[in-house]
Formats: structure tokens, C-alpha cells, sequence
């Protein structure tokens, strides 16, 4: 049978393999979430997000998706659907983490109650009305502890009043082939029918045993039948063929080969090296960092060269704080600031900080994505976005959970033919 290429829309969704189902991305940012989707074989309808610099990244790096600069509270579900040529029910998955500044546990006045922290409803309520099959929230661990849990409760509970069954896990973004230790929330759900693996198992190590901390969310990486997990990634897989310095911040030639799988994954399609700048230090900061090690912190510093604070400082305070990354270990989570002041972002050889493409790459988007505005806003977004790599786990497993369902309703359907016909 001759296989054929191009819109299966209106067909059996596993009868091609160039099926590619669509998302909607909300609370886009620059698209860290939609980069992972697309990687996995999915088509970005459309995103949203109120900032324009996100939008201006967002529209460069997906030309074909439609976006929408405004607040998601005033999103028309009509209007997402008739642009995507969908009806209710039709859409594969939305897709979108609601701002997280509320929940942090490094937020000291973090609330369930202002306005950003209610946020997480406008996504419900096009959730009702999209009526998506699948979906995904992401969000900081510490949506599951505001408010002595009534966040995560009103979320499991609109979601099932709508017919979704959900889970909910802290997934570790090292176990996933992220340079970086980062754990983030995620609620995945369906209203296909239950599912017990919408979420992917780890591939990288050291495996971790089940009964990890207290915390029944966590979804560790776990060895089965004698399988071994692969090497984590490390910082300098990620970086190591990165140019050393960088003059003005354009495009400039990679000059060395790519070292690592990683390295030749995330240079595919891009022959230059954008973004590769960094914010300049002042000449106290730079003193500073030129006497922490590789791997060191602000305890290697002599007392006089740390701020009157950082002298009143206890040894497990600020652990982070003017810290250089080991090329042999993980990147602390990157934030929207890539200052040795707020964690480890120093280069592990060079007296700097990490460029906003370095940042990029230790968040695993690829070369070619571009990001708009100026340096602190390239960081603000990269800091913002879900890990790419993450992300394209995740869509690869809900890919596969489509396939399923449908391959199971049309044997469902030919049973009820045959019976019918008897």
C-alpha cells in the first residue's frame, strides 16, 4: 500500500506516520514548551502570552503558528478554535505553564490568592470550553504545597468534574538528559480514559531508589529488569565547544567540532553561534569570582572580598551565591538572571558569566532558536521556558497515548460493526 504524506486531518490518527497532531501553548514564553512538542512531531496551532518580547520570540521561532499578545484571561476559546480549524473536542493537547513567581518557594511572599496565582483558572476555564483530549500544566513544586495543598486540590477537582483523569509528578529534568538540576511540577491529563504511563521514564542516572524523600509526587528514575540508565549529562557536554570569548554579541563561527551527541544535536541546523554574550561585571565582581574555583562558592572567597551581608552569612546559607559550575557536574536550576549574586552561573574556566546562548544550551534549545530583545530579556525568557528535551519526552508519550486510544476505539468500533452485522 502506498504510503501518503501530508494532512491526515478527518483520518484514523494511526493509519500514517507523518500524523501529527496539534497543541495549543498558553502562558507561552518564548516556547520552551512548543520547541519540545514540535521536536516530538506535534503542530503548534497557536500560543499566547501577554509579554512582547516572549511574542516577538514566539513568532520568529514558530512562522506558521498563530499567536496572540494578551492576557490569556482574554482569550475568545471560539476564536482558538475556528483560527485552528478545530471544532471542541478536536484539539490533541493544550499545553502551557501558568506564571510560577507566586508559588516559589524562593518568593518570601508567595500566596494562593493575588492575581497571578489565580492565573492557573483562565487555563481551566478554555480547558472547559476547548475540551482538549489531552493537556499539560507545568509549574514549581510549590503549587502543591500554597495553601496547604487548596491549589492542586481545585485543580484535581475542576479537571475531574470536566472528565479528565490526571496525574500529577515532580519530574527531575537531570533524569531526562537536561545539563541541569531542575524540578518542576507537571499535571497531565486525558479524558480518553485512564492511562498509567502518561508520564515518560528517566533515561539518564544515577538511578534513584522508589522510596526517595516523603513525597509520593516524585517520579524518579527507577531500573528495571538489570536496564542501566545513561551518563548524565554535565555542563560541559553541553558547552565545552562553545567559543571562549565573545566581542558584541552577533553571530559568530562555532570554530571547533561538536564533542558530544548532545553537542551535535543542538547545533543542528544553525552554522553560527547566536545570543553568545554575556552581562559585563564590575571590577568587584570580577575580582570576586576570580578567586572561586571550579565547583567553589562564596566560601572560597577571603573575608574581605565578601559584601558586609555575605560576612554575617552562615556556611549553608546561600550555597550558590558567586558560585563557578564544575564541567564534571549539573547546572544549578537557570533563573531569569543569570547573576553570580542570585547562583552558580559562572563559566568554569573563564572569568565571566555564562553567555544567554550557554544558558540556552544548559536549558537544551537548540542553536537555531532565536531569541528576541535585549541580553536581560534573552535571559528573563530562557530562565522562563521549559527545558526543550523535557518537554519532547513528554509529547512523545502523549503521542503515543493518542495512537493508543484511537487504535483501541476503532477495534471497539469494528467489534460493534461485527456483532451488529450478526
Amino acid at each position: 500500500m502506498k504510503r501518503t504524506r501530508g494532512n491526515t486531518r478527518g483520518r484514523p490518527e494511526n493509519v500514517h506516520r507523518s500524523w501529527r497532531p496539534g497543541c495549543i501553548d498558553l502562558f507561552a514564553g518564548a516556547g520552551g514548551l512548543a520547541e519540545g512538542f514540535r521536536q516530538a512531531g506535534w503542530r503548534i496551532l497557536s500560543g499566547a502570552d501577554a509579554d512582547p518580547y516572549s511574542a516577538e520570540t514566539f513568532r520568529l521561532n514558530f512562522p506558521r503558528a498563530r499567536f496572540y499578545e494578551q492576557d490569556v484571561a482574554g482569550l475568545d476559546p471560539k476564536r482558538l478554535l475556528t483560527d485552528a480549524g478545530l471544532k471542541a473536542g478536536e484539539l490533541g493537547c493544550l499545553i502551557g505553564g501558568p506564571p510560577c513567581q507566586s508559588f516559589s518557594y524562593n518568593n518570601h511572599a508567595r500566596s494562593a490568592s493575588g492575581k497571578r496565582a489565580r492565573l492557573f483558572r483562565h487555563y481551566l476555564k478554555l480547558v472547559g470550553a476547548l475540551r482538549p483530549k489531552t493537556l499539560v500544566m507545568e509549574n514549581v513544586p510549590g503549587m502543591l504545597t500554597i495553601g496547604n495543598g487548596r491549589i492542586a486540590n481545585e485543580i484535581h477537582r475542576k479537571l475531574a468534574q470536566l472528565g479528565y483523569w490526571l496525574e500529577v509528578r515532580i519530574l527531575y529534568s537531570e533524569d531526562f538528559g537536561v545539563p541541569q538540576q531542575r524540578r518542576r511540577v507537571f499535571v497531565i491529563a486525558t479524558r480518553l480514559g485512564r492511562d498509567d504511563s502518561l508520564f515518560p521514564r528517566g533515561t539518564h542516572g544515577p538511578s534513584v531508589k522508589p522510596s526517595l524523600g516523603s513525597n509520593d509526587y516524585v517520579h524518579r528514575w527507577t531500573p528495571r529488569n538489570g536496564e542501566r540508565p545513561r551518563r548524565l549529562v554535565t555542563v560541559w557536554d553541553a558547552i565545552s565547544d562553545l567559543p571562549q570569548r565573545v566581542n558584541g554579541g552577533g553571530p559568530v563561527p562555532y570554530g571547533r567540532k561538536p564533542r558530544t551527541d548532545f553537542q551535535k544535536h543542538a547545533r543542528r541546523g544553525s552554522r553560527t553561534v547566536k545570543h553568545h554574550i554575556a552581562h559585563k561585571l564590575t571590577p568587584k565582581m570580577l575580582h570576586r569570582i576570580k578567586n572561586v574555583p571550579e565547583g567553589g562558592d562564596w566560601r572560597d572567597l577571603p573575608r574581605r572580598l565578601l559584601p558586609a551581608g555575605m560576612k554575617r552569612a552562615r556556611p549553608n546559607d546561600h550555597t550558590k551565591r558567586y558560585g563557578r559550575l564544575a564541567r564534571r557536574g549539573l547546572c544549578c536550576t537557570i533563573l531569569t538572571k543569570c547573576d553570580p549574586h542570585w547562583g552558580s552561573y559562572v563559566h568554569p574556566l573563564e572569568h565571566r558569566t555564562i553567555t544567554a546562548r550557554e544558558a540556552a544550551r544548559l536549558q537544551t534549545f537548540p542553536d537555531r532558536f532565536k531569541f528576541c530583545a535585549f541580553i536581560s530579556k534573552q535571559y528573563e525568557q530562557i530562565g522562563n521556558a521549559v527545558p526543550p528535551l523535557l518537554a519532547k519526552r513528554i509529547a512523545q508519550t502523549l503521542k503515543r497515548h493518542l495512537r493508543r486510544k484511537a487504535a483501541s476505539g476503532k477495534r471497539a468500533g469494528e467489534r460493534t460493526s461485527r456483532h451488529a452485522r450478526k
